[in-house]
């Protein structure tokens, strides 16, 4: 949790001296035009990749399998789609990451080590 209240804080504050200074280096318009322009790109790879994994998704189904990676693919395409429509460079950047799939791979490794650890600790209990 606090680690939350950290990034509320020093995200938005780094967010803001970046497009201070992106303003003062090339301008309020290219600066704005940016923000836009990477926030239709950004809608545009999310749409793309987010029906290519529900369709990856369904092809798993279809064939009995759990779609365990498909699901963690979606959750990584979720997040970089609303850090995409965020303004800002540092989120559009993070967004990107989680959007292009080598890159996403290190955060769906994050996230299964992450899952596993709350498992062994107990927070997370498996009922079957």
């Amino acid at each position: 949790m606090r680690y939350l209240i950290i990034l509320f804080i020093a995200i938005p504050a780094a967010e803001i001296g970046l497009l201070l200074f992106s303003g003062k280096t090339i301008g309020v318009w290219p600066t704005i035009l940016l923000i836009i322009l990477t926030g239709v790109i950004g809608a545009y790879l999310a749409k793309r990749e987010g029906l290519q994994t529900i369709r990856k998704a369904q092809e798993q189904l279809r064939s009995g399998q759990i779609p365990g990676e498909a699901v963690l693919d979606g959750i990584c395409i979720l997040i970089g789609g609303i850090l995409l429509l965020l303004p800002g460079f540092i989120t559009d950047i993070s967004g990107f990451l989680l959007l292009f799939p080598p890159t996403r791979r290190l955060f769906k490794f994050l996230m299964i080590n992450s899952i596993r650890k709350k498992i062994k600790r107990g927070n997370i209990k498996i009922i079957k």
